[in-house]
């Protein structure tokens, strides 16, 4: 058989997280509408008669504006070195421009692919024009996929998994995601606060579990400011259920989930706070 690591790199929101879940046929990263969404680097793991492919999700590379920021990048770029297929993931909707070029020129182009992903969300004449101009990056195969419908998508695994090395299983075969169980129910609480908050607040928050014996779970929802506070409980607590409700759906029947929100002031630019939180 074959097996091997692929990273998926790109600007924030082309939908690495959203593709790497088609791929792997469930859901082993979270994803949200917002830029961002991915802080650290997920490795998720899709086993198959031939072939263990290990996809290796990576934040967004973007222009940093707080020490979380830098940390996320620095992630990024690790990913992409010590792996046997590196995948620049482009957006079909917008004009090719100087921040995909930007994580273009830390890859070698020559040994990496590009995929041309949200193919569904624009004409077969842009498709067109972007894989044109996608063409003087040199790479060695592109790929047109839509992560939400699935087009083009097992023609992309199916080339990943006859590209990787021969050798033996890199995983057992009931393990799909190497995120342990604390950190996987905190970016539930993370994913599903993305979805519910207004914009300027998600990059705000991170979540850690703090207690972890089952079936009881409890996980700190962590601000930066008091006024941040109030906004992510809701009114009468509302927001909080409605979160805890959501991620109880995805996880084992008899969870008994806690949230708290606490405040610490200025995290994002504070380097204890961001290991602390595993950042």
């Amino acid at each position: 058989m074959r097996s091997g690591f692929v990273s998926l790199v790109g600007r924030p929101n082309v939908g690495k997280s959203s593709l790497i879940n088609s791929m792997c046929g469930r859901k082993v990263t979270i994803v949200s509408d917002k830029p961002q969404t991915t802080r650290t680097r997920v490795r998720a793991i899709l086993h198959r008669d031939d072939a263990q492919v290990v996809f290796v999700d990576t934040p967004g590379i973007h222009k940093p504006v707080s020490e979380l920021g830098r940390r996320v990048n620095a992630t990024a770029a690790e990913a992409m070195r010590e792996v046997d297929v590196t995948a620049l993931v482009v957006d079909a909707t917008m004009t090719f421009g100087r921040g995909d070029q930007f994580v273009a020129n830390q890859l070698n182009m020559t040994r990496s692919i590009v995929i041309l992903n949200k193919t569904d969300a624009t004409s077969h004449a842009k498709i067109a024009r972007q894989l044109s101009a996608l063409a003087a990056l040199s790479a060695i195969a592109y790929f047109p996929v839509s992560a939400k419908t699935g087009d083009g998508v097992p023609v992309l695994v199916d080339w990943l998994a006859s590209h990787l090395p021969e050798g033996e299983a890199l995983y057992p075969a009931d393990v799909i995601r190497e995120t342990p169980d604390t950190a996987w129910v905190a970016e539930l609480v993370r994913e599903q606060l993305l979805w519910e908050m207004r914009e300027e607040l998600p990059y705000s928050i991170a979540t850690r579990v703090t207690e972890y014996e089952w079936p009881r779970i409890r996980c700190e929802i962590i601000v930066e400011r008091e006024s941040q506070k109030g906004m992510v409980i809701g009114k009468g607590g509302a927001m909080l259920k409605q979160v805890g409700i959501a991620v109880r759906k995805q996880l084992a029947d008899g969870a008994y989930l806690e949230l708290h929100v606490v405040v610490d002031d200025g995290w994002q630019n504070r380097p204890d706070r961001i290991e602390r939180l595993g950042y």
